[in-house]
């Protein structure tokens, strides 16, 4: 992980080279993909978890006989 100084030259290279006016536009991007990611995260443990609800009450309302 990058300690203070890296990241002072990390935002000055990112400065230089997006600019000050294209850095909200890329943050506005980049949460909008986090945004995205962590939907489709909570789709996924949704559907799984739904699915192993399915599985036990299939198995709960089986007959022995």
């Amino acid at each position: 992980m990058p300690g203070g100084t890296e990241w002072i030259i990390i935002v000055i290279a990112v400065l230089v080279l997006f600019g000050g006016r294209k850095i909200p536009e890329f943050m506005r991007g980049l949460g909008k993909g986090v945004r995205e990611f962590k939907d489709a995260k909570d789709n996924v443990r949704n559907e799984f978890e739904s699915g192993i609800k399915e599985k036990d009450v299939d198995t709960a309302v089986k007959p022995i006989i």
